[in-house]
């Protein structure tokens, strides 16, 4: 079996649902690549869709053999659908964007010309917006100024789906849940370099948004996760064991008052909720520190079975990288 050609670019694009879109999308997507003048494929991920989706994009494969399309069982959600995306994507950069029609692929070449900066992940600002601001703009603006101070990765639209990744970077993480929308913060543990760019935003011509101001609680359990992720995934016993030296702390100085009342001023300690306080705060404090021991143990098991690094690595430069038989250098 020989090998599959390289290719430059691949189009990610989710699909739930958006059978009416996918004909213009795809014709906007070819043209806009065959300016670029690089080699590409599409991948369309159906991600569930009950309507005439598949059946559309399957005519689409037809017309075009670079476009691929994976078919899910049913819907699992758009982080899913990205993940296997950039599973099965052979470009050595990767671009994604809805398939709703308010992305424009016209900015791929934006996205690329900050990539070619050196940047590894370019992120979309849909700076005009085309969406209502009390139940899509507001609740994003807010969120994004939260995950943007709680990650310490500056970005004005997290929610822009329109990215450009290079595979290096994006064939290492891992998505699960809701977490897509991290994905430029959950990388940036690997010390990879963000940038944003402005890009256009077009109002929804086909279908409805399938999104809502109830996604906000979603978004605050997954930013939880995230800020767990990028702080203590290696070390969790250093956020546990906090709470459980304070609780303990806390529930010993009462014990210790209590006691001198008791011993040193008669005053007796029965039935005083204080004395309830401090033997719940000391049971809390072994808790939490047996909680943190035991994932210190989960984490190694996990980086050990799974053979997850540590630490990434940009480039090596030593004589045994300069030997490598995979060496392309002219």
């Amino acid at each position: 079996m020989t090998a599959p050609a390289q290719i430059d670019i691949s189009v990610v694009v989710p699909v739930f649902n958006e059978a009416e879109s996918l004909p213009e999308l795809a014709r906007e997507i070819r043209d806009v690549c065959a300016r670029i003048g690089k080699s590409y494929e599409i991948l369309f991920i159906d991600d569930g869709s009950w309507d005439d989706t598949f059946a559309i994009l399957g005519k689409l494969r037809q017309e075009d053999s670079r476009i691929r399309v994976v078919r899910f069982r049913k819907n699992f959600g758009q982080t899913a659908a990205l993940a296997a995306g950039f599973d099965r994507a052979r470009g050595e950069i990767i671009l994604t964007l809805d398939a709703d029609l308010q992305n424009d692929p016209a900015d791929f070449p934006l996205l690329l010309a900050k990539l070619g900066e050196g940047y590894d992940i370019v992120s979309g600002w849909r700076q005009k917006r085309k969406d209502r601001f009390v139940t899509r703009r507001l609740p994003s603006i807010l969120a994004n100024k939260l995950i943007s101070w709680i990650t310490g990765v500056k970005l004005h639209d997290y929610g822009c789906t329109l990215k450009a990744f290079r595979k290096d970077v994006i064939k290492n993480i891992r998505l699960y849940g809701e977490l897509h929308r991290f994905i430029p913060a959950i990388a940036s543990k690997m010390g990879v370099s963000v940038a944003e760019v402005k890009v256009n935003h077009r109002p929804r011509r086909h279908g409805k948004s399938k999104y809502n101001i109830f996604r906000a609680v979603k978004v605050i359990l997954d930013l939880l996760t995230v800020k767990f992720l990028l702080s203590y995934s290696t070390r969790p016993l250093q956020i546990f064991g906090v709470f459980g030296i304070v609780s303990l702390l806390a529930g010993g100085l009462i014990s210790i008052w209590l006691s001198y009342e008791r011993l040193i001023l008669r005053i007796a300690s029965a039935n005083r909720p204080l004395l309830l306080l401090a033997i719940l705060l000391i049971v809390i404090g072994i808790q939490f520190i047996t909680l943190g021991l035991l994932a210190e143990i989960m984490v190694r098991a996990y980086h050990e079975a799974a053979h997850q690094p540590t630490y990434f690595i940009r480039e090596v430069l030593d004589d045994e990288a300069e030997r490598r038989p995979d060496d392309t250098r002219s």
